[in-house]
């Protein structure tokens, strides 16, 4: 009897890439190991939307069209080449426009794509209805997801099976036409016996005709164990990885799973150890330059207390790292809880997870609930959908006072239709008054990545790529050079193998991590000083030198961890000094203005 063949998608060069690198590892570095991927006889591969969108116009300044491109050209035409995308938002910041999520469908289809993964947060399946329709008007396959995740201790109310059976009906009900299902675990926390009774009622519901998939990680310790309960409750999918960027944050290795399956009745692709074996020692030969982060090969038991995704936990940490506060990550993690409970269960996969993040993170930074991350304050208000439980009404209320908007059921598609930032004809007059070239793919750049992509499309980008020696152990070697700020001053230390010297130097300025220099401003310095409470970038100066304000009036905006946070006057009185500009990086505790 023939054993049942279990579709592999192969994560490596999308979700691996973005667990481990935060998405930061240039096409001319990994294409030869695309090469090889095709040679061990894969055929199915992720290779592109989710956050790996963005981060190459942020941070690697190439195009991911082209890249895409790229790799549809050396896996040739018949490979099943599939890309993640957030319902409404697609892969843009924002609730994209009816206008912007078509302009999504017929870009991804031009450039190579034959799956579309499709999920929403929230679980609203309202949210997935236009794309769903967009999907398959451009002739692309839809593939539709229910996230997952479990509730941390003590919480209950979503993330159940019957919660599941009920987001899984309601697809069905709304008449959503899709081509296969997903069951989507970001953050790798849903417990194996969970996935197995929730993947035994989908299959019950959807019959055994319907590809059925589950996608999780390994960051709980728990994704093997997962996947065979998935298996062995009628899944037909799984999605592996390559070392080294498998395990830890990522997906399964591919190796580890087709061990864990011998002696079983699973074909896992047709895949041979020995040719996978060929193909990840060419992947390790392709990486060996990235710098690695420790975290990105742990397995931590706490992630079901805090669900962080695997493949947003170390994009945050890398921010923070940028940022000089990696020392808070801890902090932050614990922080989560709390967020989670209070905003209504949405599954911690972007954008609900980085909402999450950046609450946790400014309830660390600024103390509890001071501040309301503008993300997760429009989440809890309704402007996302529906989250799968009403969140706790004093946290609506606070993000009502706090972000100046009421709660609303309206439609985000209706209210992302009305937002004129968010058509192509305001894109089109943006790429028109930069002199730059008015194309579909510049028109949804610069719509999906805002000033990033304006700043790409005229090569003002900073590239920045982490190559250099893993140095994760204090047992190893720390040679190499080392950037540190100290006492808002940036210094370059040099540290060399053996018993060299330590070289210490004023730093060049770089683009990652500067402290900026005070901007002139006419006038004396006031009596008041305002200072940053946490490394960021200048966002908006909304005051000047001379301006009255009122206590609690905000001064400028910064910008960290993709979230604004608001400089506000500390009391009434006059702005005697601004003493930064607009897109300079700023250290912790660093002056920011004075005031009389």
């Amino acid at each position: 009897m023939a054993k049942k063949y279990i579709d592999v998608m192969d994560t490596t060069f999308r979700d691996g890439f973005q667990s481990v690198f935060g998405g930061r590892v240039l096409m001319d570095d990994f294409f030869p190991a695309v090469e090889a991927a095709k040679n061990a006889g894969i055929n199915h591969f992720e290779f592109g939307g989710g956050a790996r969108f963005q981060s190459l116009y942020f941070y690697l300044q190439e195009d991911a069209f082209e890249m895409m491109d790229g790799f549809r050209e050396i896996v040739g035409p018949d490979a099943n080449l599939q890309v993640l995308s957030r319902g409404i938002n697609t892969v843009m910041l924002d609730t994209g426009s009816r206008e912007m999520i078509d302009l999504f469908a017929k870009m991804f289809k031009k450039h190579g794509t034959t799956t579309v993964r499709n999920f929403d947060a929230l679980n609203d399946v309202n949210n997935l209805a236009f794309s769903a329709e967009m999907i398959k008007k451009h002739g692309l396959d839809h593939e539709v997801v229910v996230t997952m995740m479990d509730l941390p201790p003590g919480c209950k109310g979503a993330h159940d099976v019957a919660f599941y059976e009920k987001t899984l009906r309601n697809i069905l009900d709304s008449g959503i036409d899709f081509d296969s299902v997903c069951f989507k675990d970001a953050s790798g926390t849903a417990n194996p016996h969970k996935v197995y009774e929730t993947i035994s009622m989908a299959r019950k519901l959807l019959g055994e005709s319907v590809h059925l998939r589950l996608h999780t990680h390994e960051t709980a310790g728990v994704s093997v164990a997962s996947y065979l309960a998935a298996l062995e409750a009628g899944a037909n999918g799984i999605d592996l990885a390559a070392s080294p960027v498998s395990g830890g944050t990522s997906q399964p290795d591919i190796l580890t799973m087709l061990h864990a399956t011998k002696g079983t009745n699973y074909n896992l692709g047709d895949l041979k150890l020995d040719k996978i074996l060929k193909y990840e020692e060419r992947v390790k030969e392709c990486l060996h330059e990235y710098m690695i982060p420790p975290e990105a090969t742990q397995v931590s038991p706490l992630i079901p207390f805090s669900p962080m995704p695997g493949g947003a936990l170390t994009a945050n940490t890398q921010m923070m790292r940028d940022s000089g506060d990696l020392e808070k990550f801890d902090s932050v993690i614990a922080a989560m809880k709390e967020v989670v409970e209070r905003g209504g269960y949405g599954t911690s996969v972007t954008p609900v997870s980085q909402f999450y993040w950046q609450q946790a993170y400014a309830n660390v930074m600024f103390g509890p609930w001071k501040q309301i991350a503008p993300g997760y304050g429009r989440m809890v208000l309704g402007y996302f959908g529906k989250t799968p439980v009403e969140a706790d009404r004093e946290i609506i209320e606070l993000a009502s006072q706090k972000l100046k908007l009421d709660p609303t059921t309206e439609n985000p598609l209706d209210i992302a239709d009305r937002d004129e930032n968010k058509s192509i004809a305001h894109w089109t007059k943006v790429l028109e008054d930069e002199g730059l070239e008015v194309s579909d793919e510049n028109i949804f750049i610069a719509g999906a990545c805002d000033q990033k992509g304006i700043a790409f499309l005229k090569g003002e980008g900073p590239l920045m790529v982490r190559k250099g020696k893993n140095n994760c152990s204090g047992d190893e070697e720390m040679a190499g050079n080392y950037t540190v700020v100290v006492d808002g001053k940036q210094y370059s230390v040099q540290v060399v193998e053996g018993e060299g010297d330590i070289q210490i130097a004023p730093a060049a300025v770089t683009a990652v991590a500067e402290a900026a220099a005070p901007a002139p401003t006419p006038g004396g310095a006031g009596s008041v000083e305002i200072n940053s409470q946490t490394p960021g970038n200048v966002w908006k100066i909304i005051k000047n030198p001379g301006d009255t304000v009122a206590e609690g009036d905000v001064i400028m905006i910064l910008e960290a961890m993709k979230m604004e946070i608001d400089i506000t006057a500390p009391k009434a009185g006059k702005i005697a000094t601004i003493n930064v500009n607009v897109n300079d990086s700023v250290a912790d505790a660093q002056l920011l203005a004075t005031m009389d």
